[in-house]
């Protein structure tokens, strides 16, 4: 892992996030302490999207607007004449 001071990370970012890209970690650090880390981010078009549908439906047992109450009536609530 490369280290960079803060200095230098702000300066150079364009090509430090180039290297990012490549696959390299850069420790950031300010005074020789670590202050943050650049990692390559996960590629989020991998996610599979039955998956996220089947968690989203699992969080919404259970869940209720109240006793008695209909999406109709919130929203006539909410709006001003």
């Amino acid at each position: 892992m490369t280290t960079v001071g803060s200095y230098e990370a702000k300066t150079h970012l364009p090509q430090l996030l180039k290297r990012v890209a490549r696959g390299e970690e850069i420790l950031i650090t300010r005074h020789g302490q670590a202050m943050a880390r650049l990692v390559p981010a996960k590629d989020e078009r991998n996610r599979d999207v039955r998956s996220v549908l089947q968690k989203m439906r699992e969080l919404r047992k259970g869940v209720t607007l109240g006793p008695g109450l209909t999406i109709r009536q919130l929203i006539e609530e909410g709006r001003r004449f």
